[in-house]
């Protein structure tokens, strides 16, 4: 049984409290992309957005259990949808839809709500815990009504897409050098994956971003669609890439303590370049 969600609120707030003083490792990469991203904040803005982070980090696990498990009526009144009309026009074209987002801490929620809108495929890496990865992956594909794609199965996305379906994509984690170019994130160089213009060349399918976001106090959700992106993909991936990173960012700027901060957003440097971890 699900608790009352003002529960899961001051639950979730009180664990991710206890987290963030535990997980010093995670508290210092947090640290460090906040003082990358936001110098002009001084110290004390930045430690309150830190806690605000991990609070809402703490809120997550129980948004991942809501995603999972919390029958659709429940979850259709929580969260309030915009631009679902520019889903939908994309979705007429024929050509299937990368279904773009980011790495919030709402995102597997945010998921799900999408999936009551259209059903995708979901573009994923492995997680390294195989019970959450057998987890994931089953309540994904249940939810979604479609099986997840792992990200090199190039050939099952484009026929995803030549089928007309949509696939969902955040491609704005660090995964190494391997198809990824350089591109600034809140003027910072960020190896940042290219595979969303790739894709989008090679199958024609339209560029729709779309955001999540938790609301203040016990307010829900909502959920931002925006229109498919014009003349995506260009002649330059790094331009593109750079499209997306400032698209990121408009949307992170809203909600900045809820952007997954405790991931090395900028472990891979440039040539000569020193980390920052």
């Amino acid at each position: 049984m699900i608790l009352p969600f003002r529960w899961q609120l001051r639950l979730g707030s009180w664990i991710g409290w206890a987290f963030g003083r535990l997980a010093t490792r995670r508290r210092r990469i947090a640290e460090t992309n906040l003082a990358l991203c936001f110098p002009e904040l001084t110290d004390a803005q930045r430690a309150t957005w830190l806690q605000e982070h991990f609070t809402s980090l703490g809120i997550g696990l129980f948004e991942v259990a809501m995603a999972w498990w919390q029958p659709d009526e429940k979850l259709c009144s929580l969260a309030q949808v915009k631009g679902a009309e520019h889903l939908q026009q994309a979705m007429a074209r024929g050509k299937g839809v990368i279904l773009l987002t980011g790495h919030f801490t709402t995102l597997e929620l945010g998921a799900r709500l999408m999936t009551l809108q259209q059903p995708f495929h979901a573009m994923y890496r492995k997680h390294k815990n195989p019970v959450y990865e057998n987890a994931q992956r089953r309540q994904r594909e249940w939810r979604s009504r479609l099986p997840p794609l792992p990200h090199e199965n190039l050939r099952g996305l484009l026929r995803a897409f030549k089928q007309g379906h949509a696939v969902w994509y955040a491609p704005d984690q660090d995964h190494g050098l391997r198809n990824s170019v350089f591109a600034s994130f809140f003027g910072v160089p960020a190896c940042t994956l290219a595979a969303t213009s790739r894709l989008a060349a090679l199958s024609g399918a339209a560029v729709v971003p779309y955001f999540p976001r938790r609301l203040p106090g016990t307010a829900g959700y909502e959920i931002v669609i925006l229109p498919a992106l014009e003349n995506f993909p260009g002649n330059d991936p790094v331009a593109d890439a750079q499209r997306i990173n400032e698209l990121m960012e408009h949307h992170i700027r809203q909600v900045p303590e809820q952007y997954l901060w405790v991931h090395r957003r900028f472990k891979t440097r440039p040539p000569g370049e020193l980390g920052f971890y």
